[in-house]
């Protein structure tokens, strides 16, 4: 591992200007991910700026009904905070789905959206990847590539990304804030993650030294009768090989609302919008759930070797909905 400077921080303002300061410096959460890659040698930054103790670390409601979750709020917490579980319960479930109960104790909201691929082509820095050096190529597109992505993905990568509570956050329309040198921003999620196309090595639109302070999720009613289902190789904690976040309201054995987004098979949490399109208005069926999906799906271009995520996710639409939909009936 290279040498590197550490520093702590315990205010925003001093924390972005570190890394304005230092454009080989990267922010440190829990590190979790970071270290790992440090370790690899896949990220080399020559600082890190701890922002563990910055006074992000709380969950609070909003005034329009809302929560305000800070950026170092970690994994555990969140799962565990009364609102995330009454609210929200999808949310509560994807973080505890996710890596295990200590990776919980240490992973921060904020460094859980910022996660890189698990793609075993990046993490080998003696493998080309265009995600670590752009135009060297895309050698899962005929190599390993069961758990790459079937959806959004393009000849220059088909990684996926591996964060379970970014997909629940996609599906209730999660906001990010991230403060600058020049002020505050925020991001919707669904703009917050670039597609692929053939920039793959940039990830996210934050600008750069930004720094997440937190995430707001909007009042969403819908989001009470809500899952978060994950399918992964082992019962052991594992990566997704698909997952799904869910909400839905029937009335009448009508389709009122329906939140969907899908995990493990695009480089973003997807949300299936057409999906959601196709099924409201229509019966809470299971007929009209397997349609809701194949329409989604359609846009599905899977490899040789994983084209059994499009059945996989078909068959999870139609579980997770049809469980919810007998939840809502009790």
């Amino acid at each position: 591992m290279r040498e590197f400077g550490y520093q702590r921080v315990f205010d925003v303002s001093g924390a972005v200007a570190l890394l304005g300061a230092d454009p080989d410096a990267r922010f440190l959460g829990g590190g979790t991910n970071l270290v790992d890659l440090m370790k690899t040698g896949v990220e080399r930054p020559a600082r890190l700026v701890d922002v563990r103790k910055l006074p992000l670390d709380h969950v609070e409601s909003a005034a329009d009904g809302g929560l305000l979750i800070g950026a170092t709020v970690t994994n555990s917490d969140l799962a565990a905070h009364p609102e995330v579980r009454g609210r929200y319960p999808a949310l509560t479930q994807a973080v505890l789905a996710g890596a295990s109960g200590q990776l919980r104790n240490m992973a921060t909201v904020g460094g859980n959206l910022l996660q890189r691929t698990r793609c075993g082509y990046f993490t080998d820095v003696t493998k080309p990847c265009n995600k670590r050096l752009p135009g060297s190529g895309c050698p899962a597109l005929t190599g390993e590539h069961h758990n790459h992505a079937v959806l959004g993905a393009s000849e220059h990568c088909a990684a996926t990304h591996p964060s379970d509570m970014a997909v629940a956050l996609a599906a209730f329309d999660a906001v990010v804030s991230y403060e600058t040198a020049d002020g505050p921003g925020e991001l919707p999620l669904a703009e917050f993650y670039l597609p692929v196309g053939d920039t793959p090595h940039l990830e996210t639109a934050l600008p750069p030294g930004a720094l997440i302070t937190g995430v707001t999720l909007p009042p969403a009613p819908v989001a009470a009768v809500s899952r978060y289902r994950k399918v992964r190789e082992r019962a052991s904690y594992a990566f997704a090989i698909g997952s799904i976040a869910a909400a839905l309201d029937v009335q009448d054995g009508v389709v009122r609302e329906v939140r969907l987004a899908f995990g493990a098979v695009a480089s973003r949490p997807w949300r299936a919008r057409e999906a959601e399109r196709a099924l409201t208005g229509r019966p809470a069926t299971a007929e009209s759930f397997a349609a809701a999906a194949d329409a989604e799906l359609a846009a599905a271009r899977p490899l040789p070797h994983n084209t059994y995520k499009v059945t996989l996710m078909r068959n999870l639409v139609v579980a997770v909905l049809t469980e919810l939909t007998e939840e809502t009936a009790r």
